[in-house]
């Protein structure tokens, strides 16, 4: 069970003085941080219908309350030990996992921590402004919910940090509140976590695509020898899982209402005439977000991630599902763009890994896209959303010189720039969404005109529960 502490923990925090006032010193920044940060206009006076953990079983991080948001309940919790647990790939194929940090992998180990925590308050940062064009109060309350819940994996990594890196780990963990996403002088590590997030549909976009990469990120890790990694990112799993389910929910609601609209309008029309959102922006921005995504696996052939993978700190998802672990001998098939053409060679397997892990995500990707495409098949409609090829808008990898259209066809810079904003959204496109999302919904049970409602309210709630209320 989670503890009642100050820092709601299931890591007996209090057995370790030096580290509880460590966290305990950090905290007040971060709740300073999430004020400055974190969604802006709703922390004084309004009180959110939010889940929280109170253990890590199945069922013990649903519990529901109202709160302020500067007063959720952020804590450290690890998933349950697995008895005699091995390292299950690499150098070390067999041997019991590590509770501590080999000196060797020190550097390795913090490097891959750090990255996972600072995207964490970066979507957070990236998502501040939404509540002020939310589309409905249970829209609202998924926001803050994902929120809260990036904030608390930032504790996760934190945590880890503080526990397992002495002094860097205490520093690294003060500059993962003092960068922040998209400015100019201290962005986030990673781009995509510098991109704007100002409208609704991107935001949908970005927690079914991001996040999902978020998702591979952490079965990765999950893997790891580091036991206290492992433990800590599965029950990360828990959460993101929610989180997806927001994107994907999102853009089929979406979807749904643009084609009720469409049957509204007759078809032929221009469904913007009557504030919905058309196909192809919806596509513009799945194309936007899946690239940004698939960037986020690194590069396609590494010496990194072939070091991570030798030294046991960063698996492949599902590692058991692989027939052979430890993989020096084995060889990747992979597509090289040389002297304009496609070229097929075999590189070391285990310096594909980061493809290897993104062969994983494009098709989990593919999978919602398939459901996605059900609703438009149910209401008759020809089109049909797609992902793009994943040479397209790369910024990252061997394809990041290039430019390719979403059929992987290639293009020279000039076609490229007479015809990105075909496949990308435009400055046209970006304003056309805020102006449909000008005006916030926040009426129990009402919905913004470009959105349907969802089939079922939260935790058996009626849709039309107050999900958000204000203490005015």
């Amino acid at each position: 069970m989670i503890s009642a502490e100050k820092i709601p923990n299931n890591v007996n925090l209090s057995s370790n003085k030096r580290l509880q006032r460590a966290l305990e010193h950090w905290q007040p920044k971060y709740i300073q941080w999430w004020k400055e940060m974190g969604p802006q206009g709703f922390q004084d006076y309004h009180q959110v219908y939010v889940r929280t953990a109170i253990s890590v079983d199945p069922e013990g991080w649903a519990h529901f309350e109202y709160v302020k948001l500067p007063e959720y309940r952020w804590g450290i919790f690890l998933a349950d030990p697995v008895h005699e647990r091995k390292i299950g790939f690499g150098d070390f194929f067999g041997q019991p996992v590590w509770q501590e940090v080999p000196g060797e992998f020190r550097n390795q180990l913090r490097r891959l921590i750090v990255t996972q925590g600072d995207t964490e308050p970066a979507s957070v940062e990236q998502q501040r402004l939404l509540g002020q064009r939310c589309p409905s109060l249970y829209d609202l309350r998924n926001l803050f919910q994902v929120n809260v819940e990036e904030g608390r994996h930032l504790w996760a990594m934190v945590y880890l940090l503080h526990s397992y890196f002495g002094r860097d780990g205490r520093d690294e963990a003060e500059e993962l509140l003092e960068r922040q996403s998209g400015n100019r002088d201290k962005p986030r590590i990673l781009e995509a976590f510098n991109e704007p997030i100002d409208n609704w549909l991107d935001f949908f976009m970005f927690t079914m695509f991001t996040d999902r990469d978020g998702k591979s990120q952490l079965m990765s890790l999950s893997e790891s020898s580091l036991d206290p990694l492992s433990r800590t990112t599965r029950f990360m799993l828990t959460e993101e899982a929610h989180h997806m389910f927001v994107g994907e929910t999102g853009i089929a609601r979406i979807l749904e209402r643009t084609c009720q609209l469409m049957k509204q309008a007759g078809y032929s029309e221009d469904v913007r005439k009557i504030g919905g959102i058309d196909i192809p922006t919806i596509q513009k921005h799945l194309n936007q977000w899946f690239s940004l995504s698939l960037d986020l696996h690194g590069s396609e052939v590494s010496s990194n991630a072939a070091s991570y993978f030798a030294n046991g700190l960063k698996g492949r998802a599902k590692e058991d599902t692989f027939d052979e672990h430890v993989v020096k001998n084995a060889y990747y098939n992979m597509e090289f763009f040389e002297d304009g053409k496609p070229v097929t060679k075999e590189v070391v397997m285990r310096n594909a890994m980061n493809e290897v892990l993104r062969d994983w995500y494009v098709g989990d990707c593919a999978a919602g896209v398939v459901r996605w495409n059900r609703i438009l098949e149910q209401h008759g409609m020809s089109d049909r959303l797609r992902l793009p090829d994943r040479k397209f808008h790369r910024g990252i990898g061997m394809y990041s010189g290039f430019h390719f259209d979403p059929n992987g066809v290639p293009l020279t810079a000039t076609q490229w720039e007479q015809r990105k904003y075909d496949w990308l959204p435009s400055t046209a496109d970006t304003e056309y969404l805020l102006s449909i999302m000008d005006m916030p919904v926040y009426e129990p049970g009402k919905f913004a005109n470009y959105i349907a409602p969802p089939r079922r309210g939260i935790n058996q709630l009626p849709i039309d529960f107050q999900y958000v209320r204000t203490e005015q």
